[in-house]
């Protein structure tokens, strides 16, 4: 999916405002959860929209290669939810809340398979609804401000000049290279040694 001279991170900045949630002045702040794992060498950063029909075909096909970079200690994985969409915002959201509960790769696929399944789903568009998928699939998730991960991100989308999902960013020694396209980033995850 593609927006031309679309500025993504504006989007986060956009609808953050709208969305925020105000906790209680003796609220502990929270950790801050952020989908990076891995510490291999290589750093690949995957950027994709929930609501994106590539970026859902491909998500079965990068998972195993995902698993078996981490698990070969090959990669630092970085997963960058994408703004494009008018649900985006939300999905990335409950992502980072789930993430707030658990933050481990297995329970991030896991967390990911059924937001990239729910968007199949045109009733899944409220909170409430999410919140209901999440204790059907066993998801546990505790809400915070996500406004430090989403500035993460737009951090990342700015740096690698991302404007297509799915997309993924390589660095490796130095040299950055960026693959667009679902083949073309599954490809690229197949040729990290």
């Amino acid at each position: 999916m593609k927006l031309k001279r679309i500025i993504p991170f504006l989007l986060f900045a956009t609808f953050l405002g709208g969305l925020s949630i105000a906790l209680p002045g003796w609220a502990e702040e929270p950790r801050l959860p952020f989908p990076s794992y891995g510490s291999g060498p290589v750093e690949v950063r995957i950027y994709t929209d929930y609501f994106c029909p590539p970026c859902r075909r491909m998500e079965p096909a990068i998972e195993p290669l995902l698993k078996n970079l981490i698990k070969r200690n090959a990669i630092r994985l970085t997963l960058v939810d994408m703004p494009f969409s008018s649900g985006s915002i939300l999905y990335a959201r409950y992502f980072l809340y789930a993430l707030n509960e658990k933050n481990d790769f297995e329970h991030a696929l896991k967390v990911r398979n059924a937001l990239f399944a729910a968007t199949a789903d045109k009733n899944i568009t409220t909170a409430e609804r999410i919140e209901s998928l999440f204790k059907r699939a066993g998801i546990s998730y505790r809400a915070f401000e996500p406004k430090p991960a989403f500035n993460q991100y737009n951090d990342l989308i700015r740096e690698d000049r991302v404007d297509s999902t799915p997309s993924c960013v390589i660095v490796r020694e130095g040299k950055k290279k960026t693959f667009i396209g679902g083949d073309d980033v599954v490809k690229a995850l197949k040729g990290i040694q």
